[in-house]
């Protein structure tokens, strides 16, 4: 009776468990690389930003896409969702008003677009997540000219995709 009780006590402990962390298919070293100090630049510079991430597949590894940096430190390392790998692989530009979506505590306009270094060559992916104000009627043209400003100006500080896992300066 005691042995049941027990086994039910522990089944149902199991089922209230939260699930496990999604497992990281890449670790940045420990020093900071110079993405990530891209990243921080770039969202200390701009306030119209709720994130900026960076993603590819670290120099070494072969088909591991991962975010590589980003605002998001606790997300750095997990495995790049099919949309992602969709644009670093094609060289396609996603336009995502995700106005009305449940799991987003407050409104965005998400723009995923190819990473290029300086020589205008894709790299990989950059996402944007800009900030939606209730009263603004902003549309997909404003976010994604900003987007685009945003992904040319970062370009000329990347002289290639290996000079992104440099330490930081």
């Amino acid at each position: 009776m005691i042995k049941r009780a027990l086994t039910a006590s522990l089944l149902l402990l199991c089922a209230f468990q939260p699930a496990a962390a999604e497992t990281k298919n890449w670790s940045p070293p420990a020093a900071k690389i110079y993405a990530q100090q891209l990243s921080d630049e770039t969202m200390k510079a701009h306030p119209e930003l709720l994130s900026v991430t960076l993603h590819g597949v670290p120099p070494g590894m072969h088909d591991a896409y991962t975010m590589f940096a980003g605002s998001y430190p606790d997300r750095i390392g997990n495995p790049d969702d099919p949309d992602d790998i969709d644009v670093s692989k094609k060289g396609i530009t996603i336009v995502d008003p995700r106005w009305h979506r449940t799991k987003d505590p407050a409104p965005k306009f998400v723009v995923l677009m190819p990473l290029r270094d300086r020589a205008g060559e894709n790299i990989g992916l950059v996402v944007y997540a800009f900030k939606v104000p209730v009263e603004s009627n902003a549309g997909e043209r404003e976010f994604y000219l900003k987007a685009l400003n945003l992904r040319d100006s970062l370009a000329k500080r990347i002289p290639s995709y290996d000079a992104l896992f440099a330490r930081a300066r």
